[in-house]
């Protein structure tokens, strides 16, 4: 301020000596001329470096305009000095913004926030394929407008967002299960998250059908060996018609027996998510092993035959390959009626891949129900699996076998023309 003060004070009194010396040579008129002269040249000098603050101010080049000389250098330079400072600032603060919404975007779950009139202000793109939006075409709409489920609409207005909500059937093809839960901050405005909990409602709903379908395996052959039970202790019966009792009693105790061994073969199996070991599996002798088991079960009643079309060996656990491929086996034959024949073959393809495949010439199964043949206590006939002692688990763990195998289970098969069932496994699984 003081040093303003002078140059102004200097100014006047220059413009006065002026005045003043052509006052004495001159005359009175070119001295007023003379001294509004002198002080027409610093304004005009100010006017010409505001013109040139106000053309880099428009073009944006106020810290990279040349500095004049005198009075405007200081306040150039300070003025320069500021811009800099803030757009460093408004960079920094930009860089800062665009990491967050990298960050949100990043986000395995929707985020949507909504300003105090529920109106979208931003949302990611997983909020944006969850509930069909477009941020650009929907920005400050009211949500409540675009997601029209009765549900959602409720819980908005209830204000009551202590709980999460679950919304089903939801996305473009109406197969999403989503966890919606509003959280308040700022000034009224809320942050809608949004989790995709679709393999978490399968799981469940797979539990829930697990323990459904146990309870409902296991409650048959215990009613069955209560009521015999019952029947022998209340009653003096023959020892032929008790001994038959007795024989239905083991029948249905085996069939228990067998579904918990199996329950727990595929627990084991689920629980161990690691590749089988690389261990040499001799083929020829798991050949002949399926060979005697594939007998007792038949008696006789189907043509059965065993081949090895190649010397190569299969690498894995022997325990668990034996079991599937027992499965496999043993599905032929109960499936297959009395007079056909069931067919075991291991080979290698053209490819180098290991092949054990196993042919029958039963009922076939129809297109419908190959998708989910795997899947646990799926039956495509539950009376005949019942006949024929299948448990319903037996697929599965050849499916979770194969998986610990790096194989792949083919399943080809034409209502009434029979089913082939391939176990391929990588070429190298096989070993020469």
């Amino acid at each position: 301020m003081l040093s303003a003060l002078s140059r102004f004070v200097f100014i006047v009194c220059l413009a006065f000596i002026v005045a003043y010396v052509a006052l004495i040579n001159w005359g009175e008129n070119i001295a007023i001329a003379a001294g509004i002269a002198v002080l027409a040249i610093p304004l005009v000098y100010s006017y010409i470096n505001l013109a040139r603050l106000r053309k880099c101010v428009l073009a944006d080049t106020v810290e990279s305009m040349p500095l004049p000389s005198g009075f405007w250098e200081e306040v150039f330079f300070r003025l320069q000095r500021l811009v800099r400072n803030l757009k460093q600032q408004i960079r920094v603060t930009e860089q800062q913004h665009d990491r967050f919404i990298e960050a949100f975007q990043a986000s395995p779950n929707g985020i949507v926030m909504l300003d105090d009139q529920d109106q979208i202000e931003w949302c990611n793109a997983i909020a944006e394929r969850f509930f069909g939006l477009n941020f650009k075409r929907d920005a400050l709409q009211r949500i409540n407008f675009l997601i029209r489920r009765p549900e959602f609409v409720q819980y908005l207005n209830k204000r009551q967002f202590e709980d999460p909500l679950l919304l089903e059937r939801m996305g473009s093809d109406s197969n999403l299960s989503l966890m919606i839960q509003a959280f308040p901050f700022g000034d009224k405005r809320h942050l809608l998250l949004v989790q995709d909990v679709t393999d978490l409602q399968k799981a469940d709903a797979m539990r829930r059908d697990f323990v459904a379908n146990v309870s409902h395996e296991m409650r048959t052959p215990i009613t069955v060996l209560m009521g015999f039970l019952e029947t022998v202790q209340s009653l003096e019966l023959e020892k032929s018609q008790r001994d038959q009792y007795f024989d239905m009693m083991m029948s249905q105790a085996q069939r228990m027996k067998s579904l918990v061994e199996d329950l727990l073969t595929l627990a084991n199996l689920e629980s161990n998510t690691l590749p089988a070991p690389m261990q040499v599996v001799q083929i020829p002798t798991m050949m002949a092993l399926l060979k005697n088991d594939a007998e007792a079960l038949s008696h006789g009643r189907h043509a059965l035959n065993f081949e090895t079309t190649t010397p190569c060996k299969l690498m894995g656990d022997e325990r668990e390959l034996l079991s599937a491929f027992s499965n496999l086996v043993s599905n032929a034959i109960r499936y297959t009626p009395d007079v056909g024949s069931v067919s075991a073959k291991w080979s290698v393809n053209p490819q180098g891949q290991g092949e054990f495949s196993v042919a029958d010439t039963g009922p076939g199964i129809s297109s419908e129900h190959l998708p989910r043949l795997t899947e646990r206590f799926y039956r495509v006939d539950r009376s005949r699996s019942r006949d024929t002692g299948g448990t319903g688990l037996g697929l599965a763990i050849v499916k979770h076998i194969a998986n610990r195998h790096q194989a792949q289970l083919v399943i080809e098969s034409t209502a009434g023309k029979g089913s082939t069932f391939t176990l391929r496994f990588p070429k190298e699984r096989v070993s020469e």
